[in-house]
């Protein structure tokens, strides 16, 4: 285990964001597509009940980068460090969060414990800031989201003043292995998982509930991404699986030759631990918001995740 990973089983859950909270508003990744994404996601903010803060750079572009590397560092280090800031909601995903990991401000993050919130790149981000800040981190909806009921239920439950124990249930996932299975919550997207490995901000995945999902991606790429993780042992110590939707799979014949669902099934054989697969999680409308870093229960054959 890295030693910056050392401590993960003790993470701290960030103070909760309640009516009033100040969300700082950052795009890490891809650029934003105008002013409407900016609108949306103060919108949404506002819904919740925060008050949002707009981050200096957010409508920057930098081909397919929101800004340069430095403008998404700055807005994200000076968010961290400022105490009157109570929670990070990452716009949008796309690429770009990977370039930051080695110069983000972690003593803050550690010293000034707050809410990072969102998916798909900001992967990323919760693979590196969750083990070098002790800090729970949630996976949810970016902010420019057209936030659903369930969607919008889900968010404020986990981060909110609520955010106890929770029990999920996904009526729709298919089991893929039975049984039951306790660990940290950790994951996100794959491909971001995958393109990890072998850096120093490698997601520690023994001992924990994996939660995975994916778009836009062939078959063939996907079942490249699990079997990188599997060569690279990521997936030797898994003590569960919880796999989201994998959306968009182009449609070509390379993808009609295999069905999907006979890869997930493949993988969950392979790592022999309980398994569902489409909960709601990933690039969908109805998506929970899952606290990475604290412990969680997976009842594979209730279909149920159960939140410590």
């Amino acid at each position: 285990m890295c030693s910056a990973c050392a401590y993960v089983r003790s993470m701290r859950s960030p103070s909760p964001l309640k009516e009033g909270s100040r969300v700082a508003l950052v795009a890490p990744s891809g650029p934003l597509r105008g002013y409407a994404d900016l609108e949306r996601a103060i919108t949404n903010t506002r819904m919740l009940g925060w008050e949002p803060v707009i981050g200096p750079h957010a409508l920057e572009r930098d081909t397919y980068l929101a800004g340069n590397d430095e403008s998404r560092r700055a807005d994200l280090n000076t968010f961290i460090a400022d105490d009157s800031i109570d929670g990070i909601w990452c716009i949008r995903g796309g690429y770009g969060a990977m370039r930051l990991l080695n110069s983000l401000d972690y003593v803050a993050w550690r010293d000034k414990p707050k809410a990072l919130i969102g998916y798909s790149d900001i992967t990323a981000l919760h693979a590196a800031v969750g083990p070098r800040a002790d800090l729970v981190t949630y996976h949810g909806p970016t902010a420019r989201t057209e936030l659903t009921s369930f969607s919008a239920a889900s968010l404020s439950a986990a981060v909110g003043e609520r955010h106890g124990a929770m029990s999920l249930t996904a009526p729709d996932a298919h089991v893929l292995h039975g049984g039951s299975a306790t660990g940290r919550l950790a994951g996100g997207n794959l491909a971001v998982l995958s393109a990890l490995i072998g850096t120093p901000f490698a997601a520690e995945l023994d001992d924990t509930i994996l939660v995975l999902e994916d778009v836009n991606e062939s078959v063939y790429r996907l079942d490249r991404m699990f079997t990188q993780l599997r060569l690279s042992g990521a997936l030797d110590r898994v003590a569960g699986l919880a796999l989201g939707h994998f959306t968009e799979i182009p449609a070509d014949q390379t993808n009609e030759s295999r069905a999907l669902d006979d890869l997930l099934r493949e993988v969950a054989d392979r790592c022999a631990v309980p398994c569902v697969a489409s909960i709601p999680v990933g690039h969908i409308a109805d998506q929970w918001t899952l606290p990475f870093g604290r412990t969680a229960v997976l009842d594979a054959d209730s279909r149920t995740l159960t939140i410590e």
